[in-house]
């Protein structure tokens, strides 16, 4: 078995495209022995690809921008699309069957202010016509200080990536009652990114072919038999509440068919980003994405 090296930038279900290459047996059955490590500030998506010690790893279209507005040629490349709608959701204390956005404003919303996610959250705001600047938007921290944040009783609603909001739905402290992939619609959202050097290799071809498979797998598999295959990369969440949240972005639509990162995707991420004034230009898609490898 040949090693390959994966690195996540966050781990969540919402990236079970990625993750059931490992837990369906894809990788292994294309000849390669993953192992599967979360960025952490000693080491980063970029300098692991520089090194060699990451193969391929998930990120986001939107990582590359900050070299783009430099001059600079981006570390990587993003080859293929994990999610093409945005991920989070938004929880209230209690059940609103009639929600609309305009409820956040003048609110305490608890926000995670990470890059992406506050980008795509003002901009979901914008679709709905609410102004951002209206909300008491409160930066709590990191992902585990926004979780207990909430759960000690801080804010009205909250922003979180699945299965957090789920898990507070199961233990009766949150409900969930929007989600921004649907304000939005399809966007470049996470992607897969690596080298340039590496994408002309057997093995990312190899790769290439079990991640096609494993994104076929969690599009028509039960979202119960996805959970009971990844329940032990998520040794905290209850069984019930992954596969609520894997079903949940089944329904969104999240994982297409196609691996490919649309151009239609990139230039609605670009409409996020100029929303919030992080990127002066619109780059070009070559600029940082290319196409998936294929079979010789």
């Amino acid at each position: 078995m040949t090693p390959i090296h994966i690195m996540v930038l966050r781990h969540s279900a919402f990236y079970s495209p990625l993750i059931s290459t490992i837990t369906g047996g894809f990788l292994r059955e294309e000849g390669l022995s993953p192992t599967y490590t979360v960025a952490g500030p000693d080491k980063g998506v970029a300098a692991g690809i520089a090194e060699g010690t990451v193969h391929v790893a998930q990120s986001a279209v939107a990582t590359s921008f900050a070299a783009l507005e430099r001059g600079e040629t981006p570390p990587f490349v993003h080859f293929a699309q994990i999610n093409e709608r945005d991920g989070f959701f938004i929880a209230a204390r209690e059940p609103e069957p009639d929600f609309t956005w305009s409820r956040l404003v003048g609110r305490r919303v608890l926000v995670d202010h990470f890059f992406q996610p506050l980008a795509m959250f003002k901009y979901a705001c914008h679709r709905q016509g609410v102004d951002f600047d209206a909300i008491e938007a409160v930066d709590a921290g990191d992902v585990a200080a926004i979780d207990a944040a909430f759960r000690a009783g801080e804010g009205d609603y909250v922003h979180q990536q699945g299965p957090a909001p789920q898990q507070l739905e199961k233990d009766g402290l949150g409900h969930v009652v929007a989600s921004v992939g649907r304000a939005i619609g399809p966007v470049a959202f996470s992607s897969l990114c690596a080298s340039p050097k590496w994408l002309g290799t057997d093995m990312a071809r190899a790769f290439m072919r079990a991640y096609r498979r494993a994104r076929d797998y969690v599009i028509e598999t039960p979202a119960e038999e996805i959970a009971e295959a990844e329940a032990e990369y998520f040794p905290g969440i209850d069984r019930q509440v992954l596969t609520d949240t894997i079903a949940a972005y089944q329904r969104l639509g999240c994982w297409a068919p196609d691996p490919a990162i649309s151009r239609e995707a990139y230039e609605t991420l670009l409409d996020v980003f100029e929303h919030s004034g992080l990127i002066t230009r619109r780059h070009p898609y070559e600029a940082a994405i290319v196409a998936p490898p294929q079979d010789a």
